[in-house]
């Protein structure tokens, strides 16, 4: 397994998300980190690859898992600049992250402290640590200025 430069993983992600709107995609980015190491990393790329699951967070889960050669994340960690949609929240799940780290909530479409609250359902068998916030206004300036440019 090849790791990536160990970083902040919460700057990778920023990265990832800029590089997303600069594909005219939205700017999410997301980065998984183990033992202090980013293993994987992504931004969207549902218009890129016309796929409707290529959410940041579900591309640097695949990343993760392929390099590490396994379907659960044990002792990983995943760094987010937006609060994980319910398919997101789900697949954190499924792959048994540790923790998850985002910035900015997501009112409409989040699903973590927003929304149907995923992690306190008790049909959820894993719920990760949350610590939400984290670079907030960077992640909102960030997603606004990408969308007042759409409209």
């Amino acid at each position: 397994m090849a790791a990536l430069q160990a970083d902040d993983p919460l700057s990778r992600a920023f990265a990832e998300a800029r590089a997303a709107a600069a594909r005219d995609e939205a700017p999410i980015g997301a980065a998984v980190m183990r033992d202090g190491v980013v293993i994987a990393s992504a931004g969207n790329r549902t218009r890129e690859l016309n796929d409707p699951t290529a959410h940041a967070e579900m591309l640097a889960i695949r990343a993760a898992c392929a390099a590490l050669g396994a379907e659960r994340l044990v002792g990983c960690d995943l760094y987010v600049t937006l609060e994980p949609c319910a398919m997101c929240a789900a697949a954190i799940s499924f792959a048994r992250i540790r923790r998850l780290y985002y910035s900015a909530p997501d009112a409409k479409g989040g699903a973590v402290e927003s929304g149907p609250r995923f992690y306190a359902q008790p049909t959820c068998h894993h719920a990760p640590e949350v610590y939400a916030g984290l670079r907030e206004s960077e992640a909102a300036e960030l997603l606004r200025a990408f969308f007042s440019g759409k409209r």
